[in-house]
């Protein structure tokens, strides 16, 4: 099943694993949308700088350490996604249980890792 993914923390530069996970979600055929802190494009998706105010993401895939996840934390919630995902280094159990208490899945894992397994779509969403 084909979701809509927000790749938070989005990197023109091909080796960063925010550039490798944007490509792989799209040959996984998911609708990808990023934000990043400069703008560009990978593939057909645009890096966005400006928090747009998006409808219906499935999952929102973190590329932030906890510090940098600050100044967005209102924003994902707001934006009201099923999970978030916490990729290796982006762990932040105080956000995670801010997004629980909303009602948001959260988990620990890597994105680039579950899509080569076929675990990042038989993951429940509510």
């Amino acid at each position: 099943m084909a979701q809509k993914v927000l790749v938070v923390g989005a990197s023109l530069k091909a080796e960063r694993y925010s550039n490798i996970a944007i490509n792989m979600l799209l040959d996984f055929g998911h609708e990808v949308k990023a934000l990043g802190r400069r703008e560009g494009e990978i593939r057909e998706v645009s890096i966005q700088k400006e928090k747009w105010a998006y409808t219906d993401i499935d999952t929102v895939t973190m590329y932030l350490s906890p510090v940098n996840q600050e100044e967005y934390k209102a924003y994902i919630i707001n934006l009201n996604p099923k999970r978030v995902i916490f990729n290796p280094g982006t762990e932040n159990p105080e956000f995670a249980r801010e997004l629980e208490k909303s009602g948001i899945q959260t988990e620990q894992a890597c994105t680039l890792v579950l899509l080569r397994t076929n675990q990042f779509d038989e993951i429940q969403l509510v």
